[in-house]
């Protein structure tokens, strides 16, 4: 089973990407640390994993490039379809099984939490099996309380660890504290844009987040 961290987003758009390069500097101390896109739709217009291995300074062994690959940027089970395919949750879950247990992990959802996958499952349905603790990336403007305590509420329905929300856009302390005090977990840092986005200026916005070693316990399991 994978040690690490999941990140999810309250929506597609929102900085998942960012959020999980930004992981990787932060925890660039841990031994085997590695990265992992299960299911990227979109993949002729968008390479997540190429992206988080740009900004992240990591080299390519240091990500699984095995997965969920769709052409068309829609929905997960839409994409799958119009493919002429399905995603099937066991075969990802064979291809986590398969890794070494000396390594952790940076996981990458796709959309967000409720995003189908099948006819029967969901992208928390997955997160679930895999049992990571979670990262909810979410934007720090107008509407961001309400998308992301419904994202923390879900997770919450299938008892799954959250280990805190970071916030990717301008600051805004007013909606960090009402995340805060009414989703009833911590804020655990905040992505600022960033001109230019480079490994250099992301590696430094990394150091504010997850102060001090709250989540050191992640990688120590």
């Amino acid at each position: 089973m994978l040690n690490g961290l999941f990140v999810t987003g309250t929506d597609t758009g929102v900085g998942k990407t960012l959020v999980s390069a930004a992981l990787l500097h932060r925890y660039r101390h841990v031994p085997e640390l590695r990265y992992w896109k299960p299911v990227q739709t979109g993949i002729e217009q968008d390479d997540d994993t190429a992206e988080v291995l740009r900004l992240s300074g990591l080299p390519p062994d240091r990500a699984l490039h095995e997965g969920v690959r769709l052409p068309r940027p829609l929905s997960p089970h839409l994409s799958a379809s119009l493919a002429g395919t399905s995603i099937s949750t066991a075969s990802l879950m064979n291809i986590a099984w398969q890794q070494p247990a000396s390594s952790h992990w940076i996981v990458e959802g796709a959309g967000g939490v409720l995003v189908p996958l099948n006819e029967r499952e969901l992208m928390i349905d997955l997160m679930a099996v895999l049992g990571l603790p979670i990262v909810v990336a979410a934007r720090s403007t107008l509407g961001t309380i309400n998308h992301t305590l419904l994202t923390l509420e879900a997770l919450r329905s299938h008892a799954l660890p959250i280990a805190g929300v970071v916030l990717v856009g301008p600051p805004n302390v007013d909606n960090k504290l009402a995340i805060e005090a009414h989703g009833h977990v911590a804020v655990i840092g905040a992505l600022t844009h960033l001109d230019p986005l480079t490994p250099a200026s992301l590696q430094e916005a990394a150091s504010t987040l997850v102060p001090g070693k709250d989540l050191d316990w992640v990688f120590e399991r």
